[in-house]
């Protein structure tokens, strides 16, 4: 019914940007927190960056100041914009939002996932 489709991954040298987009599609209502997660091989799941739906952001620490997390909620759709990478910043990186279908309750989805490789 809902579906989160990611957008913007590849392969960038260190040092280098990309930006990462993920629209929500289906019967949405409303649109509320969204952001990115990221899986290492090897590691667990783990957060990168939320909005709000006031606009407020959570950075892990080791992305502050590289990352930036946006909303764009007339398209139901949260961007990353990723400078500075590093290898450490290797991952499949997952979008997630909790949405409300209409006529349902709000619920949490996850995108597909998104290879980001960072190397020279």
């Amino acid at each position: 019914q809902v579906q989160l489709v990611e957008s913007g991954g590849g392969l960038v040298q260190p040092g280098g940007s990309l930006r990462l987009s993920c629209a929500a599609s289906g019967s949405i209502f409303s649109f509320y927190g969204t952001g990115w997660y990221r899986q290492a091989p090897g590691k667990q799941r783990e957060l990168v960056a939320i909005i709000n739906s006031g606009g407020g952001t959570n950075y892990a620490d080791s992305v502050k100041g590289r990352f930036t997390v946006s909303r764009d909620n007339a398209k139901n759709t949260v961007y990353l914009q990723m400078n500075s990478l590093e290898p450490e910043d290797t991952a499949v990186y997952y979008c997630y939002a909790q949405v409300r279908a209409v006529g349902g309750f709000p619920h949490d989805y996850w995108g597909q996932g998104t290879q980001v490789t960072v190397s020279s």
